[in-house]
C-alpha cells in the first residue's frame, strides 16, 4: 500500500463511528451508517475485518488495513471509542395481579395465561367443540383447543363443563365454558404454568358476600327506626326467651300470689320484657329478617370445605346466636359466614 493510499483511507476513517464491544472486538460503521463491520484488533500485527476492501487486498499485502482497522486504531489511543451497551431482552413473566389465593392455594386468571401467552408469542388459537350440552348427555359439553404459537410448537388440550362443575351462574353457558376451560389447559401447558386456571374449578365461594349482600338489598326495609332499635335488643333476647319458654313446658310454674305492695313497676317491666303491654303477648321479633337461602348455602358450602360437620356447625350456632342454623337472622348468618371464612 502506497503512502498516499494510506493518507486517502485514514481520511476516511476519521468520520466512522466506532463502538467498543470489549478488548479485541470493535464495531465500525460504515459510510452510509446503514452496516456495521465488526472489526478485530489485538494489535499492529493481528486484526482483521469482514469488509470486501480487506478481504482482497490482505491476500496481496500482509500489512493491508482498510479504513475500519484505521478507525479503530485512530480511537482507541484517544479514547474516543463508544462503549457498547448490551440491553436485556425482557423475559416473559406471569403479572402477579392474575394470581388468587383461596384457602391457601394460589390459581391464576385465565386473563393471566392469554397475558403470558402473548408475550410468549402465540400466532393462533382454534377451539373444536367436541359435544354439544343436551338433556340425553346430561347438558356435558366438551371442547377442544389449540394453540399455535409463533415459533411453531402446538399444544392442545381439552375442557368440560356441566351443571355439576359450574357455578349456577354460568350454568347457563356451558359451551363457552368448555371452551375457556379447553384453552386454559392450553395455555398452561405453552407458558409452562403449573398453578390450576380459577375458571377450571367448579366452586366459587369468594363470590358468596357479593351474592349476599346483593340479595340485601332487594329487601324492603319497611319498619322505622325506633322499631329497628327495639328488634336489636329482641336479638340478644330472643335465647333468653326460648330457654324461658323451655323451661316453663319443663316445669310449670306454680299459681300466682296476689301482688304486693311495691312490685307494680317490676310487674309492668315484665309485661314490657314479654310482649308489648298490651295483653296479646306478640314480640316484635317477627319483623327480623330471617336467613337466607343464600346464606344457608353459603354456610352449608363453607362448613363443607372446612370439614366442619353438622352437629359442630349447628353447636357453633347455638353457642354464638343462641339458635339453630336454620333460626338464624340474616345479620346472624353473614357474621358466622365470615367467622367460617376466616376460620383455618
Amino acid at each position: 500500500m502506497t503512502t498516499a493510499e494510506l493518507q486517502k483511507r485514514s481520511e476516511k476513517s476519521q468520520n466512522l463511528r466506532v463502538i467498543q464491544v470489549d478488548e479485541t472486538w470493535f464495531y465500525v460503521e460504515s459510510d452510509e451508517g446503514k452496516i456495521c463491520y465488526k472489526v478485530c484488533y489485538a494489535g499492529e500485527e493481528n486484526y482483521c475485518c469482514p469488509c470486501g476492501d480487506f478481504q482482497k487486498g490482505a491476500k496481496s499485502d500482509l500489512n493491508f488495513k482498510c479504513k475500519h482497522i484505521l478507525a479503530v486504531m485512530n480511537c482507541v489511543p484517544n479514547g474516543e471509542q463508544e462503549k457498547a451497551q448490551f440491553l436485556e431482552r425482557r423475559k416473559p413473566k406471569l403479572d402477579e395481579r392474575f394470581i388468587t389465593t383461596i384457602e391457601n392455594k394460589d390459581f391464576v386468571l385465565y386473563a393471566g395465561l392469554l397475558d403470558l401467552g402473548h408475550q410468549k408469542g402465540i400466532l393462533k388459537i382454534d377451539v373444536e367443540p367436541l359435544q354439544l350440552p343436551t338433556a340425553e348427555n346430561g347438558h356435558m359439553a366438551f371442547c377442544k383447543a389449540t394453540v399455535l404459537s409463533k415459533s411453531g410448537e402446538v399444544y392442545t388440550d381439552v375442557g368440560d363443563a356441566n351443571p355439576q362443575n359450574c357455578h349456577p351462574r354460568v350454568a347457563k353457558h356451558l359451551l363457552r365454558m368448555a371452551s375457556t376451560r379447553a384453552i386454559a389447559r392450553a395455555l398452561r401447558s405453552m407458558t409452562n404454568v403449573g398453578m390450576t386456571a380459577l375458571e377450571e374449578i367448579a366452586d366459587f365461594g369468594d363470590i358468596i358476600d357479593v351474592h349476599d349482600k346483593r340479595e340485601a338489598r332487594k329487601i324492603p326495609q319497611a319498619a322505622p327506626r325506633k322499631i329497628a332499635k327495639v328488634e336489636k335488643k329482641d336479638i340478644k333476647s330472643i335465647p333468653q326467651q326460648e330457654q324461658a319458654a323451655q323451661a316453663n313446658q319443663d316445669n310449670p310454674p306454680p299459681a300466682q300470689a296476689a301482688p304486693q305492695p311495691g312490685n307494680d313497676n317490676k310487674a309492668a317491666e315484665a309485661r314490657k320484657a314479654d310482649g308489648n303491654g298490651n295483653g296479646k303477648g306478640k314480640t316484635k321479633q317477627e319483623a327480623i329478617p330471617k336467613i337466607s337461602s343464600a346464606q344457608a348455602n353459603a354456610i352449608a358450602n363453607l362448613s363443607r370445605r372446612r370439614g366442619i360437620s353438622v352437629e359442630d356447625l349447628e353447636k357453633m350456632s347455638t353457642d354464638a346466636y343462641g339458635v339453630k342454623v336454620e333460626h338464624l337472622s340474616q345479620k346472624d348468618a353473614s357474621s358466622l359466614i365470615r367467622q367460617l371464612q376466616q376460620s383455618s
